[in-house]
């Protein structure tokens, strides 16, 4: 049983003259959580600033997301410097200082976790001239100060979801087929692909499997140390072990009656694993398996998994009474207008849009529905499921009730755009 520590949470709040402050003194937990230093917001006219320190890298893409260009950062950065002596010789040094900037270009690396704002210097300091252009890198455990013109619901939701408690890697994903495994995390924002393994299998011959045995279990030993060292048993609740065939059932087979020491934590948490049927051993079938409905009833508190099953309805929907399942801004808004939305999934990439209206659009949107009592589920583009909702713009309702003259509108919309 994992022993999770708590320190003692202390807040101060107050209200001074129609703003909102709060403190977080302390707030750390038995799992890495971006942390809320500061949060300071005018709420009638929703401008302010809030102060983080992040702490894994699932962190960075929520500041991605929270980032968008004309927003001010500052944060210690260090800066090259060149400095002439009297005698008109040069020196260079990396200095240390606190820059302020106001972000132009924003560049995140899934693959590295890293990221990186571009934008001019606006305030006064002793080694970087005011309107310098200057990238700075948000690192893990580096505190910085995001300030934004206007904290809509979404940035505060998306604050909100950084700073849960209940957000952990507890599922793990193995899908795999002879000679092609993946080993995946399934986060609440991201499925992050730890290990890729690609081995030659040999195909069987008449009258002798040898060297298909042989490369097999070459590939079973590779997948099973992969998953030793990749998943955190402290951490992960869940395994789902997936595959078309017996793949699955040989390679368990292998590494729990494998008397090898590096195989002992497989071995010990042998009842967290859950053996499924897949299509594939691609990273796409981990789509699959959180789509079906025997998995999904184990995993009711995992975000990703209501996900796909709001699109899985989405497609059973559109096949069935395609009156009501739409996807489109033009059809959505629409819909909600006549609040018929029961279901709203959007991708989290449309909340990106350096266009402001653009970005209010869809904000307005989403607030609209919840106001009138409807779900909505914001997906990430670094999930399977993103990937689909972003095949179909990126909006997508399941409606209350038939709408048939939706479907005159999108074919406006398409004449409209040829």
């Amino acid at each position: 049983v994992r022993r999770v520590l708590f320190r003692s949470k202390q807040w101060y709040q107050r209200r001074v003259r129609g703003y909102y402050i709060i403190n977080n003194l302390s707030y750390t937990c038995g799992v890495q959580l971006m942390k809320l230093l500061h949060k300071y917001i005018d709420y009638k006219n929703g401008n302010g600033r809030m102060t983080f320190i992040p702490e894994e890298g699932e962190d960075l893409w929520h500041v991605y997301n929270l980032i968008a260009a004309g927003d001010v950062v500052r944060c210690t950065t260090l800066r090259k410097v060149v400095t002439e002596s009297s005698t008109g010789s040069t020196n260079a040094q990396r200095v240390k200082t606190n820059l302020t900037i106001r972000v132009e270009n924003i560049y995140y690396d899934v693959e590295a976790m890293s990221l990186a704002l571009k934008g001019r210097n606006i305030e006064e300091n002793q080694y970087v001239k005011m309107g310098a252009y200057h990238t700075l890198s948000l690192e893990l455990q580096r505190k910085f100060t995001l300030t934004k013109e206007n904290w809509d619901a979404i940035a505060l939701e998306r604050v909100d979801e950084a700073c849960d408690s209940g957000r952990t890697a507890d599922l793990a994903a193995v899908v795999l087929q002879e000679g092609l495994a993946h080993v995946c995390l399934v986060r609440q924002s991201m499925t992050i692909t730890k290990a890729k393994i690609e081995l030659p299998i040999p195909r069987k011959r008449r009258g002798s499997c040898t060297n298909h045995d042989k490369a097999m279990l070459r590939f079973f030993d590779t997948v099973g140390n992969a998953m030793v060292r990749h998943l955190d048993f402290s951490i992960v609740k869940c395994v789902l072990v997936a595959s078309p065939g017996f793949v699955k059932d040989k390679l368990m087979e292998y590494v729990l009656s494998t008397e090898r020491p590096e195989f002992k934590p497989l071995q010990e948490n042998k009842s967290i694993f859950v053996f499924c049927h897949s299509s594939s051993g691609h990273k796409h079938a981990v789509s699959e398996i959180l789509a079906d409905p025997n998995i999904t009833s184990r995993l009711t508190d995992t975000k990703a998994a209501g996900e796909v099953k709001a699109l899985g309805d989405f497609y059973t929907m559109l096949k069935n009474e395609p009156a009501r399942a739409f996807y489109g801004p033009a059809q959505c808004i629409a819909a909600s207008e006549q609040e018929a939305i029961d279901t709203l999934m959007v991708t989290d990439s449309l909340f990106r849009s350096t266009d402001l209206a653009e970005r209010k659009k869809y904000v307005k949107l989403v607030e609209d529905v919840k106001g009138y009592g409807g779900n909505v589920h914001i997906f990430s583009s670094l999930h399977v499921s993103g990937a689909k909702l972003a095949l179909l713009s990126g909006v997508a309702a399941l409606l209350r009730f038939p709408m048939p003259e939706l479907e005159d509108l999108a074919v406006d919309s398409d004449s409209d755009s040829d």
